[in-house]
């Protein structure tokens, strides 16, 4: 869980020492559109039955660090308790370091 965890936490510190310029040219977009993604994927994980997965809903730019911290811990939790920790280790940092790369971070 530890690499996941790192990806999560170092993408979310980079995020908060962006200026407010950086983030409104689309990097709080991408991180948003991130912590949607692991999100989504932490409810299918636990409510696999539901049909709809609930949005997480946009908290402004100076915000989205925290939801990618928030979301990334959460799915964390679900993978332990699903049992799918080493496929969706892997999955997660892929995820988290391409949303990095596309911030330019």
């Amino acid at each position: 869980m530890t690499p996941l965890l790192a990806a999560v936490d170092t993408f979310a510190d980079r995020l908060r020492a962006l200026p407010q310029s950086r983030l409104s040219r689309g990097a709080a977009a991408e991180a948003l559109a991130l912590a949607r993604e692991l999100a989504a994927w932490t409810q299918r994980i636990e409510e696999p039955g539901v049909p709809v997965v609930r949005e997480m809903p946009e908290a402004g730019m100076f915000a989205v660090a925290d939801q990618v911290a928030v979301a990334g811990h959460d799915l964390a939790e679900a993978l332990v308790a699903s049992g799918d920790v080493k496929e969706g280790v892997s999955r997660g940092v892929d995820l988290v370091e391409a949303a990095a790369r596309r911030c330019g971070l």
